[in-house]
């Protein structure tokens, strides 16, 4: 009688874990569902020979310093 009485609350207590888990993730942030973009890290050449990275949720390279998104090249 004790070993059911132990089983059934070591159940609950891991349940409730369980439970407790993924009331406080939320079942659009579960592990491997993000909401992150991750962009390559690749650099575009500005004329005035400085280097811009990519940003943003569309991952578009910044605007170089000082052009209003003038033409360079892509590295």
């Amino acid at each position: 009688m004790k070993t059911a009485i132990i089983v059934v609350i070591a159940l609950l207590i891991i349940g409730g874990g369980v439970w407790a888990y993924y009331a406080s993730v939320g079942p659009s942030n579960a592990p491997g569902q993000s909401d992150q973009v991750v962009c390559t890290m690749d650099a575009k050449l500005c004329p005035d020979g400085s280097y811009v990275g990519r940003i943003g949720p569309d991952c578009q390279f910044a605007q170089c310093p000082g052009s209003p998104g003038g033409t360079s090249t892509s590295y």
